[in-house]
């Protein structure tokens, strides 16, 4: 097998190859760019932020309440406990655990706004959730014809791949480098068949000497115009 020929049957496999992932980046940027689904995921990022700063502000009421009640609770230790005599220092004490209390009943209202914002919370999270669910579900019955094609070509890509490492192992490395470095500048077509005496790619019509040249099995062929790998079949 000539150079050219296996260069031929390596860019017919690696065209099938870029055909197939163009179509799958196509697929998925529909499947994943759709309006409605993206709308319910926001919906849902924006409910779990909601959730927690609404957890974080419960938590911080919950700990001031605590530390309220610890308070109060050494203050009247001190109060009841005998320890403290003075008249005026009774007082004192009695002012401050009024205080204190008057203080934990306010730290209380707080703590039970901060209850009942997660549960507000954790209702819009959970029906965000559902929400979310509900248009996967419903997009992946819409596009189910999407999705069973973009199975059947990923396995076709897996097949292809195979195929061009098969290929790709009977060709010399140096040969390799030129083709895909043609690939890359000829927008994926490095060589082209001679067809009626012209190149198939660019329409240069070849001289006999040319016709000869690009026949040839022992050396790469290229189009004078275009440049690209000539095959002759």
């Amino acid at each position: 097998m000539s150079v050219a020929l296996g260069l031929y049957r390596l860019q017919q496999v690696d065209s099938q190859i870029d055909q197939a992932q163009a179509r799958l980046r196509t697929i998925h940027e529909t499947l994943e760019n759709d309006l409605t689904l993206r709308a319910a995921m926001d919906a849902f990022s924006a409910a779990e932020a909601f959730h927690k700063e609404a957890s974080y502000a419960l938590k911080e009421c919950e700990a001031e309440v605590e530390k309220q009640s610890i308070k109060i609770k050494q203050s009247e230790a001190s109060l009841y406990g005998g320890s403290v005599r003075n008249p005026k220092e009774l007082q004192d004490l009695q002012m401050d655990v009024a205080s204190l209390k008057k203080h934990l009943v306010t730290l209380e209202e707080r703590e039970l706004e901060a209850m009942m914002q997660i549960e507000d919370a954790e209702e819009k999270l959970q029906t965000a959730k559902v929400k979310l669910q509900s248009v996967k579900s419903n997009l992946k019955s819409q596009n189910i014809d999407l999705t069973n094609e973009s199975d059947v070509l990923t396995k076709e890509l897996e097949r292809l791949e195979s195929e061009h490492n098969a290929v790709n192992s009977n060709i010399d490395e140096k040969s390799i480098k030129i083709y895909n470095k043609l690939r890359q500048q000829k927008r994926g077509v490095a060589v082209s068949l001679m067809s009626e005496e012209a190149c198939s790619a660019c329409g240069t019509i070849f001289t006999a000497s040319q016709q000869q040249n690009a026949r040839s099995t022992s050396q790469l062929f290229y189009c004078p115009t275009c440049g690209r790998i000539i095959y002759s079949d």
